[in-house]
């Protein structure tokens, strides 16, 4: 498992930076974060229950909170706060960054939705 050395939120650019105990260090959007975030009202309750994540294109992160020492409770301008975001799943974002953006603005695509908030 790895551990992450440093926790900077990046207000003026909206992003959260995370460097990890193996060298990595991640800038992860704060609306990147916000679409794919590990909650229920997000992932569902099983598979196939994805909410696709609409409008987000300027939410920001508001407040960061240690939940004991494995992860972080993120909270987002638009309310949401239920997602909590473990060491591995932080890590697991950062490295499949690029991937994981291009499958949420495929599947915008083929929804007809947008980033941008109505």
């Amino acid at each position: 498992m790895t551990i992450p050395t440093e926790i900077t939120l990046h207000q003026k650019s909206n992003t959260l930076e995370v460097a990890f105990d193996d060298g990595t260090r991640f800038q992860l959007p704060a609306e990147f974060l916000r679409v794919l975030s590990p909650s229920a009202e997000v992932r569902g309750h099983g598979p196939g229950q994805e909410v696709l994540q609409v409008g987000k294109k300027n939410v920001a992160l508001t407040e960061l909170e240690a939940v004991g020492s494995y992860a972080l409770k993120l909270t987002f301008d638009d309310g949401h706060d239920s997602g909590l975001y473990t060491w591995d799943y932080l890590y697991e974002l950062g490295q499949n960054q690029e991937q994981l953006w291009q499958g949420y603005l495929h599947e915008l695509e083929e929804a007809g939705a947008s980033r941008d908030p109505h």
